[in-house]
C-alpha cells in the first residue's frame, strides 16, 4: 500500500464526520469531509451487511475523488430482537425515518423486555491509494435504556449505555464516548494497520 498523505472521509452524516475528524486529528493525513466535495455522490446502503455498505461507500468516495477513501456503517444489535436492526439501524422505524422515529420504534419493541443487552458494531472500509479495499471492526457492548437520557452525539446515543459505565452515550462529553466507542476501536485497528504498513 502507499502511503496516505489525503483521506476521503465517505459520509454525509456530520456526527460521524465530527468523530472521524476527532479520532483520526493525530494522524498526519489531510482528511476530506464529504462537504468539501463539489458534488458528492450519493451512494444507496443496501448491501445486506455492515460490512458491505462501508466498502460500497467507500469504492464510490474513491472513484468519485481518485483519492482513498474512508467510509464506516454502523449497526445496533440487540439481543432480544436476534441482532436487530442490525444493517437496518438507520432506517429500523421505516424508510425515511428520522432518528426520533428510530429511537420511538425501538423503545415500543423492547417495551417490557427485561434483557435489554446491545451492542454498537461498526465495520470500517478504507480503499487506498491502490484501490485495494481493507476492512475493520469495532464492538461496544451495552444496554438499551428505558427512555433518552442526554443530549450529546446522535442517532440512538440517548438510548445507549455502555458497559462498565452509568451513563448513555449522549450524557458524555464527546471525548468520553470517543475514548470507547465501537467507532474508535475500529479506528485503532485502522491506525495500527497504518503504523504497520
Amino acid at each position: 500500500m502507499s502511503s496516505l498523505h489525503r483521506l476521503v472521509l465517505g459520509t454525509g452524516n456530520p456526527g460521524k464526520i465530527e468523530e472521524l475528524e476527532a479520532l483520526l486529528s493525530d494522524l498526519s493525513i489531510d482528511l476530506v469531509p464529504s462537504h468539501d466535495l463539489d458534488v458528492p455522490p450519493d451512494v444507496v446502503e443496501d448491501a445486506s451487511t455492515l460490512a458491505g455498505n462501508a466498502e460500497k461507500k467507500a469504492h464510490a468516495f474513491h472513484e468519485h475523488t481518485s483519492l482513498p477513501a474512508l467510509a464506516d456503517d454502523t449497526g445496533l444489535e440487540v439481543a432480544a430482537l436476534d441482532g436487530r436492526p442490525g444493517v437496518h439501524t438507520a432506517r429500523f422505524a421505516g424508510p425515511g425515518a428520522t432518528p426520533n422515529d428510530n429511537k420511538k420504534r425501538l423503545l415500543e419493541v423492547l417495551d417490557g423486555v427485561d434483557d435489554r443487552r446491545a451492542r454498537f458494531r461498526t465495520v470500517v472500509a478504507l480503499i487506498d491509494a491502490d484501490g485495494s479495499t481493507h476492512t475493520f471492526e469495532g464492538i461496544c457492548p451495552g444496554t438499551i435504556t428505558t427512555g433518552p437520557r442526554g443530549d450529546q452525539g446522535f442517532g440512538y446515543d440517548p438510548l445507549f449505555q455502555p458497559e462498565g459505565h452509568d451513563t448513555t452515550f449522549a450524557e458524555m462529553p464527546p471525548e468520553a464516548k470517543n475514548e470507547i466507542s465501537h467507532r474508535r476501536k475500529a479506528l485503532d485497528t485502522l491506525r495500527q494497520f497504518l503504523s504497520e504498513e
